[in-house]
Parts: C-alpha cells; sequence; structure tokens
C-alpha cells in the first residue's frame, strides 16, 4: 500500500485523510496544544490505527493557516505545501460529484470561491462563521462548546426572537413566505431564555452565509453551492441553509464529509513547494 495523506492544520486542530488509488481510506480530526504537534498526531494516529508504517505512506500534502510552522518533512516523508483555497474547492467538488460549483468554506470567518474543475477562484470573504457563532455564545451563555450551543438552540424557539415578514405585513410579498426572516433578533425581549438566544445566534449566522453564498451563486450563474468546513459538521447548517433552496432557486449541498474538504483536496492537488 502506497498512500497519499493530506493535512488540513488549523491552530491547534489537524485534519487528515488518506488515499490510495483515488480512494477515501482513512480520516480523522486530532486536536493538540500547537499546530505542530497535531500534524505530527494526526499522522502518527493515522499510522498506528491502520497498522502501517511511515514506508506505506508516499506523500503529505499540507495546507491550512497551521501549515507554514511545520518546517521539516513529517516522519521523514515527503511533504509537499498545497494552497488551502484550492485545496477546499478541489475537495468541495470531489465530495459532491460536481465538476463546476461555488464552493464555501465555513470556518472561524468563510470564504466564498468558484471550483471548476481543478481551477479555483477566491470571489470573497466574509468574517461571519464559527468564530462569529461561538463568541456571541460565550458572551450570551458563558460557554463556548460548539455542541453544547447547537444543543441549546434546537431547544430554543427562534419565533420569539426573530422578526418574520408575517410579523410586520399581512400583504403577501411577491417571492417572499410570510415565515421569512425579516430582522434577526428583530423581535428580542428582556424575558428571551439562552435557549431562543442561540436559536436566533445560529440562524443569524447560517443566514449571512447563505445569503452571501446566494449572491455569488448569482453573480457567477452557477446554482450549485456546496458548503463544506466545520460548521457543516453542526445539525443547525441544513435546517437553515436548505430553505433557500426553494427561497432562490439554488441547489444548497452539504456533502457527506464535508468537514474533511479542505484536507481531501489537499491530497488531490498537485504541490506547490516543498516544505
Amino acid at each position: 500500500m502506497r498512500l497519499k495523506v493530506g493535512l488540513d492544520i488549523g491552530g491547534s486542530t489537524t485534519k487528515i485523510v488518506g488515499m490510495n488509488d483515488g480512494r477515501i481510506i482513512a480520516r480523522d480530526i486530532v486536536k493538540a496544544a500547537d499546530p505542530v504537534t497535531s500534524a505530527f498526531g494526526a499522522v502518527g494516529k493515522l499510522i498506528n490505527d491502520h497498522s502501517l508504517s511511515v514506508n506505506d505512506i508516499e506523500q503529505i500534502n499540507i495546507t491550512g493557516v497551521g501549515s507554514g510552522f511545520t518546517q521539516s518533512p513529517i516522519f521523514g516523508i515527503k511533504t509537499i505545501y498545497v494552497e488551502e483555497f484550492k485545496a477546499t474547492g478541489l475537495g468541495g467538488l470531489y465530495l459532491s460529484g460536481l465538476e463546476h460549483a461555488i464552493v464555501v468554506s465555513m470556518g472561524t470567518g468563510t470564504a466564498y470561491l468558484e471550483a471548476n474543475k481543478g481551477i479555483v477562484k477566491h470571489i470573497i470573504g466574509s468574517g461571519v462563521g464559527g468564530g462569529t457563532l461561538v463568541g456571541l455564545g460565550l458572551a450570551l451563555t458563558g460557554t463556548s462548546d460548539a455542541v453544547k450551543l447547537s444543543d441549546m438552540a434546537t431547544e430554543g424557539d427562534i419565533l420569539k426572537c426573530d422578526l418574520t415578514i408575517g410579523d410586520i405585513t399581512k400583504n403577501a410579498i411577491t417571492g417572499l413566505p410570510m415565515n421569512v426572516t425579516a430582522s434577526n433578533f428583530g423581535k428580542a425581549a428582556d424575558d428571551l431564555s439562552r435557549e431562543d438566544k442561540m436559536a436566533g445566534v445560529f440562524n443569524m449566522v447560517y443566514q449571512a452565509i447563505g445569503t452571501v453564498a446566494v449572491m455569488a451563486s448569482r453573480q457567477y450563474n452557477i446554482k450549485d453551492i456546496v458548503f463544506t468546513g466545520q460548521l457543516t459538521g453542526l445539525k443547525e447548517c441544513q435546517e437553515y441553509l436548505i430553505p433557500f433552496e426553494d427561497l432562490y432557486g439554488v441547489n444548497m449541498i452539504v456533502p457527506e464529509d464535508a468537514v474533511f474538504a479542505t484536507a481531501l483536496g489537499s491530497c488531490l492537488a498537485e504541490g506547490q513547494e516543498d516544505k
């Protein structure tokens, strides 16, 4: 077995994908105190979990904000750097089975890409993303655990927080159903529970991301929008994004393993420079 390995190295978390003959055979997430430790730990865990040796890995392709801290070959294995946007675009296309799409990377912030086969173009970025969700969650509830915040949002009532079209008018507006959000947090009151607040935060963050994605879709005349990144792993993702399909006539796609899209894309890409 001769594996090709892709790493998406963050500040303290590394996502790893192992491929053999174009098939994904392993994927995992490893957390550590720093990017170097998490990167080496991810490769070590892959080797241990699959009873491999260092010689079984042909090449490691690295990307992500923490990849610049890895200045030497990992475990002596040939290590190649891949530009992050390219990796995300390629990974999004592979997971969705598409050749041309808007690919949205939902990390701490959000990046919007046009991916067309092997060519990936950065369209625009936004500061609204996972960092926004966790930061507001901490301010409103005292916890920054994304899973706990998600559980709170599930128990909340979005109609106690957000103002809808139906709240402000009884006259039909062409193209806008009465349950569409008119104002995020526009109905918030002093007695809003932390669960209601988190329902409002999740809706606001995903709607903001989805709105820019639709604008990018219209600008480039591409109806397929593929969502990737850490925020795809939370149950609210599809709940708040999928309604955009009927509202705006687009295809909102959250593929399986979307969390690993950038690591997978780095595995698929040709490296740009030896580390």
